[in-house]
């Protein structure tokens, strides 16, 4: 573990609880590779240790983990740096699997924002602990990127077209959609989310989700927004193309679908492309072929105009305003 990294990753044993806290609050605990790296690390020196879980959260409240450092990753790509680059996501994504096939289970405490590689943490393991202020998203798609760190597995595993939604608008969903989707397993407020490794360390024997059962507490939010809407998301983005998905939200003409189409009219018709496809093709692939696939189109995302144009908008300058190299709907953007 670096210097670096041994100050932004706060790892310990307590009472047979393996704890990782992200401790990088002024970027909102952006991952860097240094970061990953000690994540993994940590994990692995802990995969034969008698412990009885392990937890990932945040040292601060305004977010679990705001996505991977992508402003570096451009730079990396300005630069002309491909093996950093690639360093950074084959890290990243060997660290998603790692996660996924962890022998005990993974718990993590998602209070705040929990956008990208921050849902690449939390929603491979086998429990996510939402508060009244978590906010999740895979925004990829605004920022000329496209949904990853195996987003291709578990987005299309929603229930219906719940996951092709989230994966081409951006969407942030609040504690209540994402334990209506899944993305969340339970619900425990923020002012009780420290209760959580104590209970754990105090109760070894009794399985994990027992444990939680016991702390969590009904969503504060008495109806899913995403519930609401249920019905319009299957029909417009269970559209077997672009167009098609567009062509749809038209002909609802509701709140709802006008905010959806504007989403898309937004985001990069480049990683629209690329992320319909993706999705597509992930329910038919296994966790490691789609991070596999995922890994490979980095390659040559990262060195495209809309990539490097989107990242200057939303996180360079903040402008906002993007400008895209405009693609033909359903033109056949590579996806692998």
């Amino acid at each position: 573990m670096t210097d670096t990294a041994a100050g932004e990753i706060l790892a310990d044993v307590h009472r047979g609880v393996g704890r990782i806290r992200l401790n990088r609050p002024k970027a909102l605990n952006a991952l860097t590779t240094d970061m990953v790296a000690a994540i993994d690390g940590v994990l692995a020196s802990w995969e034969h240790a008698p412990l009885s879980a392990v937890v990932l959260s945040s040292t601060s409240a305004k977010a679990f983990c705001a996505g991977g450092d992508i402003r570096t990753i451009r730079e990396y790509s300005l630069a002309g740096d491909a093996v950093a680059s690639e360093g950074f996501f084959a890290s990243e994504y060997r660290l998603n699997a790692r996660i996924a096939e962890y022998p005990v289970p993974v718990v993590s405490l998602i209070d705040g924002l929990c956008l990208g590689g921050g849902l690449g943490l939390s929603v491979h393991g086998d429990f996510r602990v939402v508060t009244e202020r978590a906010a999740l998203a895979m925004p990829e798609t605004g920022i000329g990127f496209f949904p990853d760190i195996g987003a291709s597995y578990f987005l299309p595993r929603l229930p219906g077209a719940i996951g092709m939604y989230l994966g081409l608008t951006g969407q942030r969903i609040d504690a209540a959609d994402a334990l209506n989707t899944g993305l969340a397993t339970h619900f425990v407020p923020a002012d009780k989310l420290d209760a959580v490794e104590d209970a754990l360390a105090r109760h070894p024997d009794d399985p994990v989700d027992v444990v939680l059962n016991r702390l969590a507490e009904p969503s504060p939010v008495a109806e899913s927004a995403l519930g609401e809407v249920r019905g319009d998301v299957d029909r417009a983005f269970g559209a077997p193309t672009l167009g098609e998905i567009e062509k749809r939200l038209r002909q609802l003409d509701t709140p709802w679908a006008t905010a959806a189409l504007a989403a898309l009219e937004s985001a990069s018709p480049q990683s629209l492309e690329i992320t319909h496809a993706l999705l597509a093709r992930g329910r038919q692939r296994t966790l490691r072929e789609c991070l596999g696939a995922e890994l490979a189109l980095t390659r040559t995302i990262i060195r495209t105009p809309d990539f490097l144009e989107g990242v200057r908008a939303a996180l360079v300058d903040k402008d906002r305003t993007p400008a895209w190299q405009r693609a033909p709907r359903d033109g056949g953007a590579p996806a692998s």
